[in-house]
């Protein structure tokens, strides 16, 4: 499978990008920190020289869409596209200035919808093809709510009703489109968000869970908005 990761440099985006190419898939990795994502190439090439990881420096509140459609293209087209990276701005409802929530939905709603437009025309080439966007449980309606993580909250469940949305436009291409509402894992923005808190789930142990579901979800699922959690958060 060709796939393309958004938030590959850290956390579960890097996790996952080391799982799939490991497990000998055809791997395009997207963040804006470039030594992160140096660093990942070396670890997954040292274990599995014969590994096909590639990535891009690329920041997602400014997209460049010749370049990453460049990229798509020496890859040899695309069958997973997994929208992975995310914003978290901790504050209280009465601090947030317009340029909180701005940047909110630009990462966690708009780059998802720029990623999928320069991705489906590839996409639409698959014969599985499938968009796996990363929501979270705080996006999830009727799970518990963080008064500081409001901004975090309402972009991922737009993120969820995009998902929804998008299955249902994407019928006639074939390309099955869902979510995975994600509860706690020990990852540096849960540190950021509850610096007291550990999660009973490492990165690498939802990347095992979320590799099986990009590349067989779509035999199963499509619209879907799934909860996948331990605990709350």
């Amino acid at each position: 499978m060709r796939i393309l990761i958004s938030g590959a440099s850290r956390g579960i985006g890097r996790a996952l990008a080391k799982t799939l190419a490991l497990d000998g898939h055809q791997v395009l990795g997207l963040a804006r920190n470039e030594e992160g994502l140096q660093t990942l190439q070396n670890e997954i090439i040292n274990l599995f020289p014969k590994a096909r990881f590639s990535y891009l420096k690329i920041d997602l509140e400014a997209i460049d869409q010749k370049v990453i459609g460049k990229a798509l293209q020496e890859l040899g087209g695309l069958d997973i596209l997994v929208n992975n990276a995310g914003l978290l701005i901790k504050k209280p409802f009465a601090q947030l200035k317009a340029d909180d929530w701005q940047r909110s939905f630009a990462v966690n709603v708009w780059s998802v919808v720029e990623l999928i437009q320069i991705a489906f025309p590839f996409l639409e080439a698959s014969s599985s093809a499938h968009i796996v966007n990363i929501g979270s449980m705080g996006g999830y309606p009727g799970t518990q709510k963080y008064p500081d993580l409001i901004t975090y909250a309402a972009s991922k469940a737009a993120l969820a009703n995009l998902s929804e949305t998008l299955s249902q436009t994407f019928l006639p291409n074939q390309i099955a489109v869902n979510c995975l509402a994600l509860g706690a894992v020990q990852t540096e923005m849960l540190a950021e968000a509850f610096p007291d808190y550990q999660a009973e789930v490492s990165p690498e142990g939802i990347a095992d869970y979320i590799a099986h579901f990009c590349v067989h979800g779509q035999k199963v699922y499509n619209g879907k908005v799934l909860p996948v959690s331990r605990s709350n958060p």
